[in-house]
């Protein structure tokens, strides 16, 4: 209870602080009951779902993800508006003092707040507000086609030329619009991939989470195959389950979701993917992430069906476990397949110039290709959204990746 009054006092002392630039800007009262209505409102969502709201699991659900994202929107433009009225009244105040023991003035009085200064601040904090609801409403199914071609050495020569489709981190519990995922299943068929990788995290609590969806994503289609493995948010680990049975049964019903999609789930296992005489081998590991992340990935136990020497693709949804035991392995493995980062579902792209993202602070390898060792990695930045139901700069994305064999010359 201590924490939502603090809370309640912190958010309504930033609203009327930000409500004083309103006041500079503009004299119109029904402004003023516009701002403080919405503000009260998001407010009283926000605590209602967070108290007496949908208890799926400690993943947020599709009303809490939005009453989240509607608050982080509204704290986000006055945290913004704040900072430069708190500015300016550290320059107002100390501008008095001076006047007051060196000026004729011995009241201390503020000078009047600069509307130019105001409008600035408020023009500012229009942009991320902006940014966040388009973000909740049009970014989270941007989704981007990202091609790449990957040169290798030893790629058998029948695979010159194999395209991989690779899709993560579906996370079905939170979509909320049929015709926006129906697209993004035609644009990954179009594609017309060899084979789709689905690398984890199809739900964020529970395999039922996926059934309104299984008939749409059993329409994927792939000539050589479709695979996938599990991610963090698969194993039911964010739900506080009445008996370990009910845990145990949800993971297997996800398990049999998955394979009537048509995807060959890889539990610490391998498959060989054939082409004539030419042959490499796919090898897909459970979750294994660094920190509180679970650890069921056994490398090893994957791999004991191929031979060294073998050209390997590897599926590991985290990218911190190609980081802290792939590359390092006895094995080569020439190309890592991951996600779960997301990008964090914010940042900044411009192909060529700059890539940023916050989570660039936790994973040194959040998005997109790398190179260690000789072997690569593609984390991929996620086919749908969690928590803050949208994206803002880091789109939703369909990874298709090329490999060729690199010339003699």
């Amino acid at each position: 209870m201590l924490r939502w009054i603090i809370f309640v006092a912190l958010y309504t002392a930033l609203g009327f602080y930000a409500l004083q630039a309103l006041r500079t800007v503009t004299r119109f009262p029904w402004v003023y009951f516009t701002y403080m209505g919405i503000s009260l409102i998001v407010l009283l969502n926000f605590i209602y779902h967070f108290t007496w709201g949908e208890d799926a699991g400690r993943v947020l659900s599709r009303p809490k993800s939005y009453a989240f994202g509607f608050l982080l929107t509204i704290i986000v433009f006055n945290v913004i508006t704040v900072i430069f009225l708190f500015s300016e009244d550290l320059f107002r105040f100390f501008t008095s003092v001076y006047h007051k023991l060196f000026g004729g003035n011995k009241e201390l009085t503020f000078p009047e707040r600069r509307r130019f200064l105001s409008m600035i601040a408020m023009g500012i904090a229009a942009i991320p507000f902006g940014a966040l609801l388009y973000g909740m409403y049009r970014g989270k199914y941007n989704f981007q086609v990202l091609k790449y071609k990957m040169e290798f050495d030893d790629l058998p020569d029948a695979f010159d030329g194999f395209q991989i489709t690779q899709i993560s981190d579906v996370h079905s519990g939170s979509f909320d619009n049929r015709k926006k995922i129906e697209y993004a299943i035609d644009l990954i068929n179009k594609q017309q991939s060899n084979v789709i990788l689905f690398t984890g995290d199809m739900v964020n609590n529970k395999a039922e989470e996926m059934e309104p969806w299984k008939e749409t994503f059993a329409r994927l289609e792939a000539k050589d195959g479709k695979f996938s493995i599990l991610g963090n948010h698969d194993y039911g680990d964010y739900v506080d389950w009445e008996t370990p049975e009910l845990k145990s049964k949800n993971l297997e019903d996800l398990k049999v979701l998955q394979r009537e999609i048509g995807f060959d789930l890889l539990l610490n296992e391998s498959r060989y993917l054939s082409k004539g005489d030419d042959k490499i081998a796919l090898v897909g590991v459970e979750n294994w992430g660094r920190g509180g992340f679970k650890k069921a990935g056994d490398l090893s136990k994957a791999a004991e069906a191929i031979a060294k020497d073998d050209f390997k693709i590897l599926m590991s949804h985290d990218p911190s476990h190609w980081e802290d035991v792939v590359i390092s392995d006895d094995y080569h493995y020439h190309l890592t397949l991951s996600g779960h980062t997301h990008g964090m579902q914010f940042g900044i792209e411009i192909p060529g110039w700059v890539k940023w993202s916050p989570i660039k602070w936790r994973y040194k390898y959040w998005a997109g290709i790398y190179e260690e060792m000789g072997q690569f990695i593609n984390v991929n930045r996620g086919f749908g959204f969690l928590g803050y139901p949208g994206r803002v700069g880091i789109w939703p994305e369909i990874s298709v990746i090329t490999l060729k064999k690199k010339s003699l010359t």
